[in-house]
């Protein structure tokens, strides 16, 4: 890759990465620190990279570097086990947007983020498993769960509107 190459992979690919890492994390910082050590990942392998794969190397990196961060600080602080009546949403709201963000709050790391790349980042099966490392069939089988646990925690759509 060229360095007019990275130049534009950092134009045009940036703000995506950036965003799917904000939405796991929901901390700017954070996510902006994991974008930045991506490119300079990037940067350290320019000329073995093709750019053609760059999209899905710098959403790759950035993945892992992630779950990376997630998993040390889990050992650090201990999480309370949800149950699974944790996904039933008992009051009413009327920001669907909020209500959303609160049910992917309460999916697991792994299922957020495959349901992000999927519905938000509008990537296939294929590409998702190649970036989260996982086979084809278990991202389908957390997107499906994922979107079975959402399901349960807004309910039907006429409570929340």
């Amino acid at each position: 890759m060229t360095i007019t190459e990275y130049n534009r992979s950092v134009e045009e690919y940036s703000d995506s990465v950036y965003r799917f890492i904000r939405a796991n994390l929901k901390d700017e910082d954070r996510s902006n620190d994991i974008v930045q050590d991506s490119y300079e990942k990037l940067w350290r392998n320019v000329t073995d990279i093709d750019y053609q794969v760059v999209k899905s190397w710098l959403f790759t990196t950035a993945y892992r570097t992630m779950i990376d961060i997630i998993r040390k600080e889990s050992r650090i602080i201990s999480l309370e086990d949800s149950s699974q009546n944790d996904f039933l949403s008992e009051s009413q709201y009327s920001d669907l947007n909020e209500v959303l963000h609160m049910a992917l709050g309460r999916l697991s790391e792994t299922q957020r983020s495959l349901i992000l790349l999927r519905d938000y980042e509008g990537y296939s099966y294929r590409e998702i498993g190649e970036i989260t490392g996982l086979s084809e069939a278990q991202v389908k089988i957390n997107i499906y769960r994922g979107r079975v646990a959402l399901k349960c925690f807004i309910g039907k759509i006429e409570t929340v509107i």
